[in-house]
């Protein structure tokens, strides 16, 4: 496996990799989502057009098999995005590609990369706090979305929320 830069040559797999990830975070609130390449694209061509630094994991064969884009503003570091292929996982592949960005925070002077994670992302959630991530302190209320479908009940602090 090899972590590197994005380069142009991995444009169009990487907006199929946009698009797989885009289908998994549907999946999260319970939302049967297709793969839309086209919103992946218009995805990565944001992402370049605002200069967010993206690392890229390609196995021996030179296939794409994991991204992580961060999203820098004035010297706070954000993790975007983070996705691995299914069949890739457990494997490295993820802490490889997150400590990229864990060094990004470093070169800039920061001390955390700050990262928004779905409250019911069993995936993602002991991934950070394997790496010492803990610090819960912010949440989005908004209200439901037409396509929506509450799949649980969340509590934070003294308060119920459907999710």
């Amino acid at each position: 496996m090899k972590i590197r830069s994005y380069e142009v040559r991995d444009r169009e797999d990487l907006i199929n990799l946009i698009a797989k990830f885009r289908v998994r975070l549907a999946e999260l609130k319970a939302i049967d989502k297709e793969i839309n390449l086209k919103d992946a694209e218009e995805e990565l061509d944001y992402y370049l057009n605002k200069k967010f630094p993206i690392f890229i994991a390609e196995d021996l064969d030179g296939i794409l098999i994991g991204y992580h884009v961060c999203r820098v503003e004035d010297d706070v570091v954000w993790s975007e995005s983070l996705y691995v292929l299914p069949e890739m996982r457990r494997k490295g592949i993820g802490s490889a590609l997150y400590e990229k960005g864990e060094n990004l925070v470093e070169q800039l002077g920061g001390e955390t990369l700050y990262n928004w994670v779905h409250p019911n992302n069993d995936i993602s959630i002991p991934f950070l706090k394997k790496r010492g991530y803990d610090v819960l302190n912010l949440i989005e209320v908004r209200k439901k979305r037409a396509n929506e479908k509450f799949t649980q009940v969340i509590n934070v602090g003294k308060h119920k929320f459907n999710y």
